[in-house]
C-alpha cells in the first residue's frame, strides 16, 4: 500500500472504536480531575483561552491515539497542524477540552470530543461531558449511544415551539417566519450543544461562523447517526481534514426540520 493508505476491515473498525473509547473516557477523567484546580492559563489568537489542562488532555489524547495507530493523522486544536494529515486517508480529529471558558469558569458544559474522520468524512466518533457523565458515542452506519443507550433526535416537521440554541441573531431569523421558538439558553461547548439534537434535549442547533473541524466532526456524526442531519445553512455538505479547517454558518436537527430551516433560510437574505 502506498504511504496514507489503509486497509480497510471491521476487525480494524472495531479496534479503533474500543480505542478511541477508551482515549475518550480517560482523557475526559483527566481533565476532571484538574477541573476546579488552580491552573496556568493564557490567551492564544485574539481571544482563545488555553490552560495547562488542555495541553495535558490532548498529550493523553496525542500518546493514546497514535501510538495506536501511527498511519493515521492528526489534526487537534492544541496541536501545530501538520500538513502531512491532507495525505492520510484517516485522520484523527481533536478537541481535548471543547468549552474551555466553561472549563475555567467551573461551569459544567464542557466536553472531551473526538472523531476519526476517513475520505473527509466521520466514521468514529466521541463525545464526553465529564461533570454531567453524558457519553455518546457513533459509528457510521450503526446509530448513536448515550451511556450505551441508543438515542434518536427529535422527530416532526413543525417549527412550532422548537427548542433551538446557539447565535441569538440566527434563531431570531428563524422565528421571522411567525413560528414561536424557544431559545435555549447558552451551551459553551459547540460539540456538546450539537449533541444535545442527537438525544432530543433540542430540536434543533446552529454554529455561528468560524467554527473548526475539531468543534465539529465528531457532533456531525453523533447527529447524523442519531437520525439527524448537520449541513452547512445551505444544505451544503461538511466535509473535513481539508487544508482550510474553517466553516460557515452550520444547522443540526432532526431529518425534516433541518429540511425545513433550510429552506426557511434559503427564502431570506444571505446571513
Amino acid at each position: 500500500m502506498a504511504d496514507g493508505e489503509i486497509e480497510t476491515s471491521s476487525e480494524t473498525s472495531l479496534a479503533d472504536a474500543g480505542l478511541l473509547k477508551e482515549a475518550v473516557r480517560e482523557a475526559g477523567e483527566l481533565a476532571h480531575a484538574m477541573f476546579g484546580t488552580e491552573l496556568r492559563k493564557w490567551t492564544k489568537g485574539a481571544s482563545s483561552p488555553v490552560s495547562e489542562a488542555d495541553m495535558a488532555v490532548n498529550a493523553l489524547l496525542e500518546d493514546r491515539l497514535r501510538s495506536a495507530t501511527p498511519e493515521y493523522g492528526w489534526l487537534s486544536e492544541e496541536s501545530a497542524d501538520d500538513p502531512a494529515r491532507l495525505g492520510r486517508r484517516r485522520v484523527w480529529i481533536v478537541d481535548p477540552i471543547d468549552g474551555t471558558r466553561s472549563y475555567l469558569g467551573n461551569r459544567s458544559d464542557w466536553c472531551v470530543s473526538v472523531a476519526l474522520v476517513e475520505d473527509k468524512s466521520p466514521v468514529l466518533a466521541a463525545v464526553y461531558a465529564p461533570v454531567t457523565r453524558e457519553f455518546f458515542f457513533a459509528a457510521r452506519g450503526q446509530g448513536t449511544l448515550l451511556n450505551e443507550q441508543p438515542v434518536h433526535a427529535a422527530k416532526g416537521t413543525a417549527l412550532d415551539f422548537a427548542r433551538v440554541a446557539g447565535p441569538k441573531p440566527l434563531v431570531e431569523r428563524l422565528a421571522q417566519s411567525s413560528q414561536r421558538i424557544e431559545l435555549h439558553p447558552r451551551i459553551g461547548s459547540l460539540a456538546l450543544r450539537l449533541c444535545r439534537v442527537a438525544h432530543g434535549a433540542l430540536d434543533a442547533a446552529f454554529a455561528g461562523g468560524q467554527s473548526r473541524d475539531w468543534d465539529l466532526a465528531a457532533a456531525h456524526l453523533i447527529v447524523q447517526e442519531a437520525g439527524g442531519k448537520m449541513t452547512a445553512l445551505s444544505g451544503e455538505t461538511i466535509h473535513y481534514n481539508r487544508p482550510e479547517v474553517v466553516h460557515g454558518v452550520l444547522v443540526a436537527a432532526g431529518r425534516d426540520r433541518h429540511a425545513d430551516i433550510v429552506a426557511h433560510y434559503r427564502r431570506l437574505p444571505p446571513v
